[in-house]
């Protein structure tokens, strides 16, 4: 399964959860696709890759697509747990971020080395000195961390997570985490993402418009 299609599956999953909150039972392939931006033919092939099968004239059943996509995509009936490291602007910003649980995400701490930050108790989830990390981390079951610090502090940061035992990270600091072999013999998960380097992707494709055909 590649990429492209671990993202559309992300995005099926979190549309069928809001279907169903708003009380629908069945979805035909149409209707997902316009929700997910994509045809209804990459829709009937994904599920059919992933041997889903809805009725021709009845659509999909809504739990079983859910039920389906969340074993798929390692969803049980508790929130996925994750930690922030860096509880600057953008820290705090994914803290406040109120869009995480209903997708069965949950933040359950954050990290910072300034005694002024995680002293203050105004924060929405609890901030600890990061000479904590491998406890918190181990009372919360947690393998995923957000990574939201200065660039003197990424490499650090990152070197703590993993002997903390996190497993993915989802890196904003402004240099590129490169996964490094572990002592099992595996990876860490590490997706970077560079919002001035987004914006400079979208103003360089704004040089060369698609249009239709």
């Amino acid at each position: 399964m590649n990429s492209d299609m671990i993202i559309r599956i992300t995005r099926y999953y979190r549309i069928l959860n809001r279907l169903r909150s708003l009380g629908l039972e069945k979805v035909f392939a149409h209707n997902l696709a316009d929700a997910a931006g994509v045809s209804a033919a990459v829709v009937r092939k994904d599920f059919s890759l992933l041997e889903i099968h809805g009725q021709k004239r009845g659509g999909y059943e809504i739990n079983e697509l859910i039920a389906h996509l969340g074993r798929i995509l390692g969803k049980t009936d508790e929130p996925q747990n994750v930690i922030i490291i860096g509880c600057g602007r953008i820290g705090k910003a994914l803290m406040h971020y109120n869009g995480f649980e209903p997708d069965g995400i949950r933040v359950v701490a954050g990290f910072d080395s300034d005694p002024l930050v995680y002293s203050d108790s105004t924060h929405p989830v609890p901030v600890y000195p990061i000479s904590r990390l491998e406890e918190v981390t181990n009372a919360f079951d947690v393998k995923v961390a957000i990574v939201t610090v200065p660039e003197s502090a990424s490499a650090d940061s990152y070197q703590r997570l993993v002997a903390a035992g996190i497993r993915g990270v989802l890196n904003f600091s402004p240099i590129t985490l490169k996964p490094v072999k572990l002592e099992d013999g595996t990876f860490p998960v590490v997706h970077n993402m560079n919002i001035a380097l987004e914006l400079e992707q979208i103003f360089y494709e704004l040089q060369f418009p698609t249009t239709g055909s």
